[in-house]
């Protein structure tokens, strides 16, 4: 079964938002969500729009979240918006505004995905070395005679 979103008419460069899909292609839902709140890309919060919905959708379709996995994630081109600017001489150069079809399809795996669990030996602290305050400030006063 597959959930999928779409999005529309976005105003970015098909080629600026590729860069931000290509980070989060074919991995699990929840890490790609993270993956995208810490990316500092405008493409990265259209993207992550587009997963929440697709999120989403998988949930109105009884689909395990745990296991959810973006399979597809694609940027396609829309319709280009076509401007001209002035320049000297009697000159125009022309302005490509391009816009974005963002498309979001989320399958099951077969495994549901898991965090990383903590070992009981990363878990237990070990007490720091205390530095007794004579100690540096000796080999200071020896060097420095």
């Amino acid at each position: 079964m597959k959930a999928r979103a779409v999005i529309k008419y976005l105003r970015i460069a098909p080629r600026k938002i590729r860069l931000v899909l290509d980070t989060v292609r074919n991995k699990p839902a929840r890490e790609a969500m993270y993956r995208l709140s810490m990316l500092n890309k405008k493409g990265a919060k259209l993207a992550q729009e587009a997963l929440k919905s697709a999120m989403a959708n998988a949930k109105v379709l009884k689909m395990d979240e745990d296991r959810l996995y973006v399979s597809e994630f694609k940027a396609d081109g829309g319709p280009v918006l076509k401007r001209f600017m002035s320049r000297s001489m009697g000159r125009a150069d022309r302005i490509l505004k391009r816009t974005t079809h963002l498309t979001v399809v989320l399958e099951e795996a077969e495994k549901a995905f898991s965090t990383p669990k903590t070992t009981a030996a990363a878990e237990e602290v070990k007490p720091k070395k205390k530095k007794l305050a004579g100690a540096g400030a000796g080999k200071k006063a020896k060097s420095a005679s």
